[in-house]
């Protein structure tokens, strides 16, 4: 299986899927199926996402080891360590491992809302970068990827305070960058003259939310605060209420995003699936030509 690293060094156009796993066992199966349709896509990678306080995570290795076994699409397993301790992220590390999960994407993760007030002082994890840290000194060949926010991290002071933790992380061993969801790719390219500038030279992939009914709208913005055009809140405001035009609305403008960055030599865009397959295979469709899909 190749690892994501080597992959990145291609320039030719290419889509990678997120995907996440059952909240509970008995979902379990129609997530499974959902994953595999996409995953027969053949995307250049899937990555499969961690629940909340690593509630699923044993969910998240199944279904990215059933995705890279069943249809041998490369998968980027998802690891949080917050309100970790050193010992619970060992065993995750190595149930990883015996999964033959090359990829991994480190992330601090949600603070869970009942430890919102908590002392946080004697946690073993409070930063991503400390898991990039215990995933590097692991002994195992990892290929490690993390998160970050072209407009800015909700808990930073300011943008040059975001980008000079960023360029921590990186020194610590983060490979590659996966990008907060946007929907103005002027903010990405921005964002990009600027952490190169910072001297942050790993490939970035913009992430892309196709936003396909009208209450994806304000949960987007809840998770990331991300920025709304005028151009997108126009097409919600006249799609929202019937949700077959938004949908493809919806797709439409995901679909317009990624034509930009290809066109402006981003190769490798990654699509917030949201376990749709009829989502994918949709946009994937749109770029055929392009992607040689």
């Amino acid at each position: 299986m190749m690892k994501i690293r080597d992959f990145l060094q291609q320039d030719k156009p290419a889509l990678s899927f997120e995907v996440f796993p059952p909240k509970t066992a008995s979902n379990f199966e129609s997530v499974k199926i959902a994953t595999e349709e996409i995953a027969k896509l053949k995307p250049s990678f899937m990555s499969v996402t961690y629940g909340a306080g690593g509630g699923t995570s044993q969910y998240t290795l199944d279904i990215a080891k059933n995705i890279k076994e069943l249809h041998h699409v490369p998968t980027l397993a998802h690891l949080t360590c917050v309100s970790s301790t050193r010992e619970t992220v060992k065993s995750k590390i190595q149930a990883m491992k015996e999964a033959g999960i090359e990829n991994v994407m480190a992330l601090r993760g949600d603070i869970p809302k009942d430890m919102m007030n908590d002392d946080r002082s004697n946690w073993h994890y409070k930063y991503a970068i400390e898991l990039v840290r215990e995933l590097k000194e692991s002994g195992e060949d990892f290929c490690v990827g993390g998160a970050c926010y072209p407009e800015i991290h909700p808990e930073s002071l300011n943008q040059k305070e975001d980008i000079r933790r960023l360029k921590e992380k990186i020194d610590a061993g983060c490979e590659f960058l996966t990008t907060q969801m946007f929907f103005d790719n002027n903010l990405f390219y921005n964002f990009m003259y600027k952490i190169r500038e910072a001297g942050i030279t790993v490939p970035i992939i913009p992430g892309i939310m196709p936003i396909t009914n009208a209450k994806q709208v304000e949960r987007a913005v809840k998770l990331s605060g991300s920025f709304m055009p005028q151009r997108f809140k126009s097409l919600v405001d006249r799609f929202g209420s019937d949700p077959a035009a938004m949908k493809q609305a919806g797709i439409a403008y995901a679909t317009d995003q990624i034509i930009d960055l290809y066109a402006n030599n981003i190769c490798n865009v990654h699509v917030y699936s949201m376990n749709k397959p009829e989502v994918a295979e949709k946009i994937q469709s749109n770029l055929s030509d392009i992607i040689g899909k």
